[in-house]
């Protein structure tokens, strides 16, 4: 069991550096109090830009991206145009979908989700361009064939045509690989001193009451290459554990919990047990001891401590960006840079035969 246990995290710590450039972009219909055009762009995960209908100008959301901005406003003048632009054709292409799934009432939402991977180590480059309705996947591009791949029968039109234009698919495929890459090594570099950042976690125990599991809760660390589980005498556990996803916080850190079922576990056996929490290229862990006058509650206070929120407030963020940039996308790695306007209309038009 050590064997495994120290092998996983050989491999985890000598793992390649991967970074990424995310663009996702939803426009929803029958939805009030948001704006219907939202649109995010991500490095590492981490939103750094973001543009919607209420908006003229797309805002920076990190420093480093403001400070590249002001070094070079036609920055900002390209996200501005693109930004514009894909407002028009994203209402003409839902407009569309409509038609085409009989839809003439209620909410939906059309979604585009596209950016690149660059493995800082072996050079390897990767991207993805999916388009999405209503929560499902509509189109998508085969990088490997260069042709165009969809689940449904509304789209097989849209197939069929641009699998017939080989431009159409060059074009993507160089975006996605090539120029997609030029940008994210470019953003990694100025931004090298936020991105390239190590920042260690909170770590806390957690329990909504007597009966639930106990949740060992990490927030605030940055990459988010990170590792937790629990122990039993030293040695990782499986069973009655529950891992959860990594997820972004407010601040641009991130944060994860796992769960321990703690039910069969007679109380004088719960000092055998520990959590513990690595961060790649950071050698020390951090393990937290299992003891009950430690863990925060939601019905009983320790003294002089202070249940945090930041969870929470993570949480809130998350939906709220969820909500209006995704809503009902299921989760996918969708990268690419966004094409030029004029090819993006062409794009969007053929989403629109009819028009």
């Amino acid at each position: 069991m050590k064997t495994l246990i120290l092998l996983s995290l050989l491999c985890h710590f000598v793992s390649p550096v991967r970074h990424s450039l995310e663009f996702k972009l939803s426009y929803s219909h029958g939805i009030r109090d948001i704006p219907e055009f939202v649109a995010v762009a991500l490095v590492d995960k981490v939103q750094m830009g973001y543009c919607d209908s209420n908006g003229q100008v797309p805002q920076a959301t990190t420093d480093w991206m403001d400070k590249l901005i002001q070094k070079k406003p036609q920055h900002l003048a390209w996200y501005t145009t693109i930004c514009l632009g894909n407002q028009h054709t994203f209402k003409a292409t839902i407009e569309n979908l409509m038609q085409r799934f009989n839809h003439t009432q209620g909410i939906h939402i059309f979604q585009r989700m596209n950016g690149c991977e660059w493995d800082d180590k072996t050079d390897e480059v990767n991207g993805n361009l999916h388009f999405g309705y209503d929560g499902e996947d509509l189109i998508s591009l085969d990088l490997e064939t260069e042709t165009w791949v969809t689940p449904k029968q509304q789209a097989v039109f849209t197939k069929h045509e641009w699998d017939r234009d080989r431009y159409n698919s060059i074009f993507w495929k160089n975006s996605l690989t090539h120029k997609c890459i030029e940008i994210l090594k470019g953003y990694v570099d100025f931004g090298k001193s936020s991105l390239q950042r190590t920042d260690l976690p909170s770590v806390s125990l957690l329990q909504k009451s007597p009966s639930s599991p106990v949740s060992c809760h990490a927030t605030g660390f940055y990459p988010d290459r990170a590792m937790m589980f629990w122990r039993k005498d030293g040695e990782e556990i499986h069973e009655d554990v529950d891992h959860g996803e990594i997820l972004p916080n407010h601040d641009g850190s991130f944060q994860m919990s796992v769960d321990l079922d703690l039910s069969s576990v007679p109380p004088e056996d719960w000092r055998r047990y520990d959590c513990v929490f690595h961060l790649s290229g950071v050698k020390d862990d951090i393990i937290t001891k299992l003891d009950k006058a430690v863990i925060r509650t939601n019905w009983e206070r320790p003294g002089n401590v202070t249940v945090p929120i930041t969870a929470a407030v993570a949480v809130l963020a998350l939906i709220f960006i969820t909500a209006t940039a995704f809503i009902v996308y299921k989760r996918k790695k969708g990268k690419s840079p966004p094409p030029s306007p004029d090819n993006n209309y062409e794009l969007c038009l053929r989403l629109n035969p009819e028009t």
